[in-house]
């Protein structure tokens, strides 16, 4: 049998808890009861809207943790991506990553629009809109060779605010 896809991510942060209230506050995660004590500085959530046990892991190493220096000096994880499900939500979240002074770049990836921030140790991840399938046209598959700025405002007009993203695909089946 295939993988279907991924069901949750792992962390190793400095600090659970701060962590876990940045994707509360910015993403809308909640904070899981999982009967952690044996974990002491776990923190387990759950993305809005997923029906998974739960998505994201953090394990506390502490303060006197070093930056990770994966694809600069080591090898590692570059970022996680979660999907939302219309322009509005992507607009919404990159107008939260900007005050928080998360936000790192946006990008048009022809079939994806994308949101690239960092978390409160520094740990890329991505928030993106993908393209339904019935609505990818040979332009916005050329532009998957071509990563360009992302307008969300353009791409509103274009998709529509409240279009339901295409849940997992990317490319024409």
């Amino acid at each position: 049998m295939p993988v279907t896809r991924m069901n949750h991510a792992v962390l190793y942060v400095r600090d659970a808890d701060r962590t876990a209230a940045f994707y509360t506050d910015v993403l809308g995660f909640s904070r899981l009861d999982m009967n952690t004590a044996p974990l002491r500085g776990a923190v387990f959530m759950r993305a809005p809207g997923s029906s998974n046990d739960h998505d994201l892991g953090l394990f506390s190493v502490g303060e006197a943790a070093g930056p990770s220096t994966a694809g600069r000096q080591t090898v590692g994880l570059y970022h996680l991506a979660w999907e939302v499900d219309t322009l509005t939500e992507l607009e919404r979240l990159a107008q939260r990553l900007s005050a928080r002074g998360a936000l790192k770049g946006a990008s048009d990836h022809g079939t994806t629009k994308a949101l690239y921030a960092l978390d409160p140790d520094g740990l890329e991840f991505e928030v993106s809109w993908l393209v339904p399938a019935e609505l990818i046209t040979d332009d916005a598959l050329a532009g998957k060779a071509a990563i360009g700025l992302l307008d969300i405002g353009r791409e509103k007009e274009r998709y529509g605010a409240t279009t339901r993203g295409g849940v997992g695909v990317s490319v024409l089946a």
